[in-house]
C-alpha cells in the first residue's frame, strides 16, 4: 500500500515528534578546553570634600561672643593620610587665621570671626602641618566640625556681613 504525500508527511512528523524530546537541538561535544582571564582595577589615593556654611544669626551690639559650628565632610580612600586647611576667606583685611566678614556695597565695616579645629582650641588655617587638621581616610565619609566664634567687638554698621572660606584637602 502506497502512502500519499500528505500521509507520508504526517507519519514523518509523528516519528520526528517521538525522537525530538530526546535531543536538545544543540550539538553535544565530547571535548573542551578552558582559558582564564583577569578582571582588574587600580585604586589610587583620592579624596573628596564638601563644606557647609556657618550662620551666626542676627545680633545688635556684640556684647558677648557668638558661637556657631558647621561640618566639613571628607571621604578619602582607605589609609590615605590627609590635611584639611581653611583659607583666610574673602573678607576685607583677612590674612592667615585672622578673618573678617565684610559688609555690602559702600559699607567698609568688618566683623572679626575666628574658626577653630576644636571648640576653644587652636585657630584653623591653611598651613599644612601647622594649623590644618590631619586625618587618615577610611574609605567612608568622615565629618569634621568647624567651630566658629564672633568675639566681643565694636558694633559695626547694620548690614549683612559675609566671607567665603575655601576648605582644601591635601592628600
Amino acid at each position: 500500500m502506497m502512502m500519499t504525500t500528505p500521509k507520508r508527511i504526517r507519519v514523518l512528523a509523528a516519528v520526528l515528534a517521538a525522537v525530538m524530546p530526546f535531543t536538545t537541538g544543540a550539538a553535544v561535544y565530547s571535548k573542551s578546553k578552558s582559558s582564564t582571564f583577569d578582571v582588574t582595577m587600580r585604586v589610587v589615593a583620592d579624596c573628596t570634600i564638601a563644606a557647609n556654611g556657618i550662620d551666626f544669626g542676627q545680633t545688635g551690639v556684640i556684647t558677648s561672643a557668638l558661637t556657631g559650628s558647621s561640618n566639613i565632610n571628607v571621604t578619602c580612600t582607605n589609609t590615605t593620610p590627609y590635611n584639611v586647611g581653611l583659607d583666610a576667606g574673602t573678607g576685607a583685611g583677612s590674612t592667615g587665621t585672622t578673618r573678617f566678614l565684610s559688609g555690602t556695597g559702600a559699607n567698609v565695616d568688618t566683623v572679626a570671626v575666628n574658626l577653630y579645629r576644636s571648640a576653644g582650641s587652636s585657630l584653623w588655617g591653611n598651613t599644612q602641618g601647622t594649623d590644618t587638621l590631619a586625618g587618615t581616610g577610611t574609605g567612608t565619609a568622615q565629618t569634621l566640625t568647624v567651630y566658629g566664634e564672633i568675639p566681643v567687638q565694636k558694633a559695626p554698621t547694620p548690614d549683612n556681613y559675609k566671607s567665603t572660606i575655601t576648605a582644601t584637602i591635601y592628600f
